[in-house]
């Protein structure tokens, strides 16, 4: 049987992940048939009816599914006005979460009322700041529709917005009342967009469950035709192991949940580089994640055989592996564009004053935090990648 329920565990924070292909386009009469999906259900509408709420959503988001949102919040009990965003990671700023407080206040929001995020990646954080933010905190609720915010950002309580400067400077940890997952949505997803969300499905494998690596590795096929069955076993893999990573770590302070960042701090140097929205976040994890696993392989942490092996499973996605191709739009000659990789790095948010710490491979489904290794093997690693 497929698992189709992840419970975060957080004491009183704790919440439902509710995956069900069909739930957005369906809603109650489709939870009705688990009883221990309905019980969710009914915790929902106990918590819910009566309440006010704001769903945000994009542009591309909302001739698609703002009505059946619309029509699933009725079920649950709430009374929503909507607020209608541009698409694209430019609209995770500060200009966008004004407009959300704005609207909240014009509107008469209060503290009882409740955000629902519906999108991406970058509505649910935004959204999820907004939450945390507007009156000192209110409930939220994510219905992610890309498969990036599906396997990954949707589970965890970060939220926040980007800075010229870097990725995911401002935010909060702001964990939401309940996520809501349709596969069935990813139907409708540009194939870019999907490519890029496997890049997280991969990081979760390589990080935490080499089963589940041998999995992706078996079922290519199935995975890039979207087979509903597939997804949804895929997706709950993936929100189970990050919910066990948040259990224990929700804050990143016994240093558990840094392991999520694998691939990233590289990731997010080349993301600052190419510009938002260029390059996917996915794709430059993608990247990331290569590069990760060759500086892993530098140290002798691993062999060359993984980095193939990784390799290998990215570009059967379609995911980019060659950092320097993808940074080549901003036109900049190879030596500069290695100092600039360099440099964004080691602004990343996750340096805390000890130096940046890099998340590496010490075997397929474990990895380690290593301090940074120096310039010159970073220099030496992007040089001769991949």
């Amino acid at each position: 049987m497929i698992e189709s329920l992840v419970q975060l565990e957080l004491g009183d924070r704790s919440y439902p992940i509710l995956i069900e292909s069909g739930l957005l386009s369906s809603g109650r009469t489709q939870v009705e048939s688990s009883d221990v999906k309905f019980s969710v259900w009914s915790k929902l509408v106990e918590e819910l009816r009566g309440r006010r709420g704001l769903i945000v959503v994009d542009e591309n988001v909302a001739p698609l599914y703002l009505a059946m949102t619309q029509r699933l919040c009725v079920e649950l009990g709430m009374v929503v006005d909507h607020c209608l965003l541009s698409a694209g990671e430019m609209t995770k700023s500060t200009s966008a979460l004004q407009s959300i407080w704005d609207l909240c206040a014009e509107r008469g929001h209060t503290r009882r009322s409740v955000i629902v995020a519906v999108g991406g990646g970058v509505i649910g954080d935004l959204a999820g700041f907004a939450a945390a933010t507007y009156m000192r905190g209110l409930d939220w609720i994510q219905i992610p529709t890309t498969l990036m915010a599906q396997v990954d950002s949707s589970v965890g309580g970060k939220t926040g917005i980007n800075l010229a400067a870097g990725k995911n400077l401002v935010g909060a940890f702001w964990q939401p009342r309940a996520v809501l997952i349709d596969p069935a949505v990813l139907s409708t997803l540009d194939a870019r967009q999907y490519r890029a969300g496997l890049a997280e499905v991969v990081k979760y494998a390589v990080i935490m469950d080499e089963g589940f690596f041998d999995w992706l590795e078996r079922r290519q096929s199935q995975i890039l035709e979207r087979d509903s069955q597939v997804l949804v076993e895929l997706i709950a893999r993936c929100c189970r192991l990050k919910a066990q990573v948040v259990g224990d770590d929700e804050r990143e302070q016994s240093g558990r949940r840094a392991i999520l960042n694998y691939g990233h701090t590289f990731g997010h140097a080349l993301e600052a580089i190419v510009g938002y929205g260029k390059l996917l976040h996915g794709e430059a994890v993608a990247c990331g994640m290569d590069l990760a696993m060759q500086t892993a392989c530098e140290l002798g942490h691993v062999n060359k055989d993984l980095v193939l092996r990784q390799r290998k499973l990215l570009q059967a996605f379609g995911l980019p592996v060659d950092w320097r191709v993808t940074s080549a739009a901003v036109g900049n000659d190879q030596v500069e564009l290695v100092v600039q990789v360099i440099a964004a790095m080691t602004r990343d948010k996750k340096n805390d004053g000890r130096g940046v710490q890099l998340i590496l491979p010490c075997a397929l489904g474990r990895v380690e935090s290593v301090n940074w290794p120096g310039n010159a093997l970073i220099q030496r690693v992007l040089e001769t990648s991949p």
